[in-house]
């Protein structure tokens, strides 16, 4: 994969990574950090309690409106860094990612297992790095 904002470098030395990138080297001057985003609609309300496919596409809709709001695409973003309950179920969290980010290659990104988040409903919390040329 190719990227325009984005030098991705995945070593041979290493193994294939799925759904992420080992080394993402920024080429653009702005950085633009989104808080984390978690499964809220626009009314505060946690959506679909207890299903991480859905929770995780809500974040994912609401990072498209930050990004939508900056001028940014999901090829700005360098790198996520992703927080849930569910830490092991990381081929959900892989389908959403390759859903949203589509032809860009997947930025570096980290999943970190929680004991909880902001609130009990809440199963997953993304956010994110966007490096941008202005």
């Amino acid at each position: 994969m190719h990227s325009k904002h984005r030098e991705i470098i995945n070593p041979s030395t290493i193994h294939d990574p799925f759904g992420y990138t080992h080394v993402v080297i920024p080429k653009g001057k702005k950085i633009v950090y989104l808080s984390g985003q978690v499964a809220w609609d626009r009314d505060l309300q946690v959506i679909d309690i207890g299903d991480l496919a859905k929770q995780t596409d809500m974040v994912y809709q609401n990072i498209q409106h930050a990004l939508n709001e900056v001028g940014a695409t999901w090829d700005h973003i360098a790198k996520t860094t992703i927080y849930t309950t569910q830490p092991h179920e990381y081929a959900i969290i892989g389908a959403a990612t390759a859903k949203f980010f589509g032809d860009a290659p997947p930025p570096a990104q980290t999943i970190i297992g929680v004991t909880g988040l902001a609130l009990p409903e809440f199963l997953i919390e993304i956010e994110a790095t966007v490096v941008m040329d202005e």
